[in-house]
C-alpha cells in the first residue's frame, strides 16, 4: 500500500522551530518531485515547497523562502521541511505531496498524484 506519513508537527510557541518529515511507504520516491503543502484553519490549501527528484529544482511560496528549507534524502525515502521563525499564522495543517510525472512540477494541487494525511503545526503567539 503507497503511504506518505508526516511527523514533526506540534504546538511551538513564535519564534520557535520545527522540522517535518515526510516518509514513503510502499513506493520508491526517489523519481518523483515532491512537495509541501499546507492548509490554514477555515482556508484553502496552499502551495509551500517543492523540491525536484534530484534536488536541483526547489521554489517556495514567496513570503516563506527565508524560513523554510525543503530537502530530501532519497535513500532514506523521506523529505523534510525545516521551518524557523514560525508565526502563529504559520498554524495548518501540513501535507506531503509526490508525482511521478517527467518535467518540472506544477504548483496547483491538481498536479500532486499522492499526498499524505498531514501533520498539525499550530504556532502560539
Amino acid at each position: 500500500q503507497v503511504q506518505l506519513v508526516e511527523s514533526g508537527g506540534g504546538l511551538v510557541q513564535a519564534g520557535d522551530s520545527l522540522r517535518l518529515a515526510c516518509v514513503a511507504t510502499g513506493l520508491t520516491i526517489r523519481n518523483d518531485n515532491m512537495a509541501w503543502f499546507r492548509q490554514p484553519p477555515g482556508k484553502e490549501r496552499e502551495w509551500v515547497a517543492g523540491i525536484s527528484s534530484d534536488s536541483t529544482d526547489i521554489s517556495y511560496e514567496d513570503a516563506l523562502k527565508d524560513r523554510f528549507t525543503i530537502s530530501r534524502d532519497n535513500a532514506k525515502n523521506t523529505v523534510y521541511l525545516q521551518m524557523n521563525s514560525l508565526k502563529p499564522e504559520d498554524t495548518a495543517v501540513y501535507y506531503c505531496a509526490g508525482d511521478p510525472k517527467p518535467g518540472r512540477y506544477l504548483v496547483t494541487e491538481n498536479y500532486w498524484y499522492y499526498w499524505g494525511q498531514g501533520t498539525q503545526v499550530t504556532v502560539s503567539s
